[in-house]
């Protein structure tokens, strides 16, 4: 079986639980690097293992981040490149849809769908996650952002790449499943809210304009107190949150939370 003309980045920081399932997953591609911000467990010893190529990546505060220093030091010599979590994991599905979809598209990205899981059990009902992680090297990079240690994410985490070309979408669905732990869910959307935050707070209405229709209306919702009982009743309620039980129903609550966190930053700055 040909492989598929795509680079996988894989960019990371103390990743042991969750390497070992994301790496078997990509035989299929012809491309597997791991760039590393020293991580102290055994990702390394994983990723070598498994074959990938391993990258050592330390920022300095400032632009560029990880994937795009990626992009720019090391960039990929297939026609496409992936971005993936080592919490996101792919299947059969998703690689067959590749080989049939990138050799004859005109697109130079494709939108990824992601099937979250919280508390151990797939959110079916709810918001879908996606993300523009899948393009044609060399049309575009992730937004720039300057920042100056906005927090410690060495990462493009909301950061969204800007692309040359149209955008297609790619149906079949990445499974979102992080091993660690509600703990490390809660400290890192304490580094998201953060940095949303100081984003937030630095947007001017130049800047407001340059961004897409749903980024704006995100970024003028931030600071309202609504805005955290909004998410929730339309998650739990009119997304049918509540058919998945409990898991649908905390998802649901600390979510709203983490919205209610980034409007208190907002608001405590402005002050």
């Amino acid at each position: 079986m040909a492989r598929l003309p795509v680079t996988v980045a894989v960019p990371i920081r103390n990743e042991e639980k969750n390497l070992p399932e994301c790496l078997t997953r990509l035989v299929r591609f012809e491309k597997v690097f791991v760039i590393d911000s020293g991580s102290q467990d055994r990702s390394r010893e994983i990723a070598q293992a498994a074959g990938a190529m391993w990258i050592d990546f330390q920022w300095n505060g400032r632009f560029p981040k990880k994937r795009n220093w990626f992009l720019r030091t090391h960039p990929p010599a297939t026609p496409w490149v992936l971005f993936l979590d080592a919490d996101e994991f792919i299947d059969d599905a998703f690689c067959d849809e590749l080989a049939r979809v990138l050799p004859t598209t005109p697109h130079s990205g494709f939108w990824l769908t992601y099937d979250n899981w919280f508390m151990g059990r797939r959110l079916r009902h709810g918001t879908p996650n996606r993300k523009l992680a899948l393009f044609r090297v060399g049309a575009g990079e992730y937004e720039r952002i300057e920042e100056d240690r906005w927090s410690q994410l060495d990462m493009e985490i909301h950061e969204h790449p800007i692309l040359q070309g149209t955008i297609g979408e790619i149906q079949a669905r990445i499974d979102h499943r992080d091993d660690r732990g509600f703990e490390h869910w809660k400290r890192r959307h304490d580094a998201y809210a953060a940095w949303e935050a100081a984003r937030a707070i630095q947007l001017d209405a130049a800047a407001l304009e340059r961004l897409t229709p749903r980024q704006r209306s995100k970024y003028r919702s931030l600071p309202h107190r609504w805005l955290p009982i909004a998410y929730f009743a339309d998650q739990y309620i009119r997304r049918l949150g509540f058919l998945d039980g409990r898991a649908g129903f905390w998802q649901a609550w600390h979510k709203s939370r983490y919205f209610a966190d980034i409007g208190r930053r907002i608001r405590a700055a402005r002050r």
